[in-house]
């Protein structure tokens, strides 16, 4: 498998997996209303995957 595939691949799981999040993260969020707490945790952790992401693409083009 050539590594522009591969990378190709990744970068769709990716996108696939914050999506899943949001919706499971939607889901919950119809069945009883998050505290502060509980948004402020979910946003650092979406801050935090997106800084992940972007640093594996920073490794990858390096």
């Amino acid at each position: 498998m050539s590594e522009s595939k591969r990378e190709e691949q990744q970068d769709e799981l990716e996108k696939y997996l914050e999506e899943k999040a949001k919706q499971d993260q939607e889901k919950e969020q119809e069945l009883e209303p998050l505290s502060a707490y509980d948004a402020c945790v979910l946003k650092e952790s979406a801050k935090i995957h997106e800084l992940i992401a972007e640093a594996r693409k920073r490794s990858e083009d390096e």
